[in-house]
This record gives structure tokens, C-alpha cells and sequence, in this order.
């Protein structure tokens, strides 16, 4: 092999290498986003089996789980800023597929809640540490592209894990569904162990695994980092809307085929075909959508993504009240797959400006506090906050309680989006200051 070829070869490889890493990364990010997707999907049936109230229901899908993820996810974050986020990635991605198994095994709502609280510790470890490592690979200009594409994960597991849980659901029950949707995890974990580049390996041969060169530098140390983060007007803004509106989102989301089985009578699996198609295409659609008009027409130009997505965000609030106010079925799910493609697109380009508004050393540990502040605040109440509204309206509207009580938090919205907006009168000055640093 000459010369010539070999630097082709060469070439090649280093372009090849990061969509293949990121191709990897979203597809355990689907199979991480599987569980919660297949737990909205089923939790009729599991309420049932143990005669459980809403608000039970909200305290194992959103509290319990988003507590604990909340805590372990610093200690964890620290790590990958530090250390081998394969590895992370990799023990992560075991322990959650172990988490799926033992979900369905439980016998009483006790161990349902320990085993949610075990799953925290598998999803805690992916996403910080997979888009720590994106980032090391994609300048400013290719982030929230790079992003994007990694979240196409999510739309993913929707458009497949929706069609498959609700169907094996029917099949074979609810139990065996999570166990036979958990075993991929083990496979994913392998494959990332042995097929993964870390670029810290080899920082003391002054290249990546790519044959990049690269600084040695330090970790910075944690409460540099808090204070770095907390004096940055656009990051706090940005942290602020992704605790609204997963609060809004995560309660929404989870309680969605609720709705459709409550209100229309929809059985697991046509709900389950019908919701692979709205939250898949429709999260699929606005999650590339929204990366590709960031690269295209927004590169270098923050402020006015973030000036978009603040009116994309905002407009949600009423599509979303149309959603619940509708009676008739087919009119709803045509709502919803709207709703879905809105929401979806903020995702790529959001996280893109913060991989750009930290140092590389600190960026697992930015990402944990982003998803400690949307675990805590919106996963953790924010299903919670459903179940309680849709108790307490039960006695009055019966079985529309759930419709009524999602339609509240409808309006919440316009509050995330007003964070959006004013992210974007700062993120300008705050990426030259980060860049100048």
C-alpha cells in the first residue's frame, strides 16, 4: 500500500469512526428510552395486577426513579468527566437490561419501586457521558446536528418499542414483554466495550483514538465547575426550561396512552400502533428537523435557534389543550403526532449550545446537572402531578379525569418557552466568553 492510499485509508477511517459512534450511542440511548416508553404503555395493566391508585402509579414512574437518578447521576458524571466513559457507558447499559428482567419479575409494588430505583443507576450513566463524548468529536458548528442524530434514539424506540411492547403485551402479558425488551441491553453493552474508542486513552501520546491531537488537561475541580456554570446567565436559563417543561412533558408523556385507553377504549395493541406512528415519525421527524435546520441555516447563529424554538415551544401549549379537548379519536392522535414533532425539535440544538458553553472536562458534570434538575423536577413530580390531579377529579368526571388533568398541564408550555427566550439574549456573549476561555 503506498503512501497515498494509506492517508486515504486514513482519512476514511477518521470520518467513518464518529457516525459509527454515534450510531451506537443512539441505539442504546433507544433501548434506555424503551423502558419508559413501554411503562407508559402498560401501566393500566400493571395497575390493575396490584390494584394500585394514580398516584402510586406517579410515585413509581416519576418520584421514586427520578430521586435517585437524580443523586447517583453527580457521582457518576464526575467520573466521566474524569475517567473511561466507555466503561460507564458499558456498566450502565448491563445494569439498566438487569433492571428490565427484574421489573418483571416483581410480585408486589415495594419491589416495583426498589427495581425502578435500581434502573435509575443504567439511564443515569448513558446520556452524560454519551454526549460528553460526541463533543469530542464535532466542532461548534456540527454539534447540534451531531446531537440530534444521537436523540434520533428516542423516536426509534417509539416507532418500533410502541408497535412491539403493545403487541407482546397482548401476547404473552406485561412481564414477560419487559423481560424479552431487556435482553438487547447485554448485547449493547458488549458491543460498546469492545468496539468504542475512548480519546483519553491515549492523551499521554498526545493524540485521540482517531489520531487527533489533543491537550492533557485536568479535570476541573467540582466547585469551579458549579460556580462556572452558575454564573452563566444563558446555561441557568436553559437548565430552568428543561426542568419546566419536563415537568410538563414527562407527566404528559407517561400518562398520554392513559388517556387514549380511558377516554376512546383503545386496547394495547392498536394503541400501541397508533402512538408507534405519532411519537415515533412525529419524535423522528422534529428531532432531524430540528438538527438539520441548526447546522444549515443556524450555524454560528444561537440566538436565533433559541429564538425559533421559543416560538415552537410556546405554540405548543395550545396545540396541546386541542389534543385533550378533542372527542374525537382520530382527531386526537392527529394532535398528538403534531405535539410530538414540535416538541422534538429543541433537543439537538439546545444540548449543542451547552457542549459549547463549557470546557470538555466539565461537560458530563454540566449534562448531569441539566437532567438532575429535569429527573427531580419533571420526571420526578411531574407524572406524579398527573396522577394526583386525575384522583382528585375522578369523583366528577370518572374516567375523563386523566384527560382533564392533562389538559391543566397543557398550559405550562408557555412558561418553558419563555426560558428559551431569554437564553437567547445572552447565549451570544456567553459563547464568546467561552470561547475566549
Amino acid at each position: 500500500m503506498d503512501a497515498v492510499t494509506a492517508r486515504s485509508c486514513l482519512k476514511m477511517r477518521r470520518e467513518a469512526y464518529p457516525r459509527y459512534l454515534i450510531a451506537v450511542l443512539a441505539t442504546i440511548a433507544a433501548f434506555n428510552g424503551l423502558e419508559r416508553l413501554t411503562l407508559g404503555l402498560l401501566l393500566h395493566d400493571i395497575k390493575i395486577d396490584f390494584a394500585l391508585s394514580d398516584t402510586q402509579l406517579g410515585v413509581m414512574t416519576g418520584l421514586a426513579f427520578a430521586l435517585f437518578a437524580s443523586v447517583i447521576g453527580i457521582p457518576i458524571a464526575r467520573w466521566a468527566d474524569r475517567s473511561n466513559r466507555i466503561l460507564i457507558i458499558s456498566i450502565s447499559t448491563a445494569l439498566w437490561a438487569m433492571g428490565m428482567l427484574l421489573f418483571g419479575m416483581a410480585t408486589s409494588f415495594a419491589q416495583l419501586l426498589i427495581v425502578r430505583v435500581g434502573m435509575a443507576i443504567g439511564e443515569s450513566g448513558c446520556a452524560p457521558s454519551s454526549l460528553s463524548l460526541i463533543a469530542d468529536y464535532f466542532d461548534r458548528s456540527e454539534r447540534a446536528r451531531a446531537v440530534s442524530r444521537y436523540l434520533l434514539g428516542g423516536p426509534l424506540a417509539a416507532l418500533l418499542g410502541y408497535f412491539v411492547a403493545g403487541w407482546l403485551n397482548e401476547l404473552y402479558g406485561w412481564r414477560i414483554t419487559f423481560g424479552l425488551l431487556g435482553l438487547p441491553g447485554f448485547v449493547l453493552a458488549g458491543v460498546a466495550w469492545f468496539t468504542l474508542i475512548e480519546p483519553r486513552r491515549s492523551v499521554r501520546a498526545g493524540v485521540d483514538g482517531e489520531g487527533h491531537a489533543r491537550d492533557a488537561t485536568p479535570q476541573i475541580p467540582l466547585k469551579a465547575v458549579c460556580r462556572l456554570l452558575l454564573t452563566n446567565l444563558t446555561f441557568r436559563h436553559l437548565v430552568l426550561y428543561y426542568a419546566v417543561n419536563a415537568f410538563f412533558s414527562a407527566g404528559i408523556k407517561l400518562w398520554q396512552p392513559v388517556f387514549f385507553i380511558r377516554s376512546f377504549g383503545l386496547q394495547t395493541g392498536e394503541l400501541g400502533t397508533w402512538m408507534a406512528i405519532i411519537v415515533g415519525a412525529g419524535t423522528l421527524a422534529g428531532t432531524y428537523a430540528g438538527g438539520e435546520f441548526a447546522a444549515r441555516f443556524g450555524a454560528y447563529k444561537e440566538r436565533l435557534q433559541l429564538e425559533i424554538l421559543a416560538v415552537v415551544c410556546a405554540s405548543l401549549a395550545v396545540v396541546k389543550a386541542l389534543t385533550y379537548l378533542s372527542t374525537n379519536q382520530y382527531a386526537a392522535l392527529g394532535l398528538a403526532g403534531l405535539n410530538f414533532i414540535g416538541a422534538s425539535m429543541s433537543a439537538g440544538p439546545i444540548l449543542g449550545v451547552i457542549q459549547s458553553l463549557v470546557p470538555e472536562r466539565a461537560r458530563a458534570t454540566s449534562f448531569v446537572v441539566v437532567f438532575f434538575m429535569a429527573a427531580l423536577i419533571g420526571n420526578g413530580l411531574g407524572p406524579l402531578a398527573a396522577g394526583v390531579i386525575s384522583d382528585i377529579l375522578y369523583p366528577s368526571v370518572q374516567e375523563e379525569s386523566i384527560r382533564y388533568g392533562l389538559l391543566i398541564l397543557s398550559f405550562g408550555y408557555l412558561w418553558a418557552a419563555w426560558h428559551v427566550w431569554r437564553a437567547s439574549k445572552s447565549v451570544m456573549s456567553d459563547l464568546q466568553r467561552a470561547g475566549a476561555r
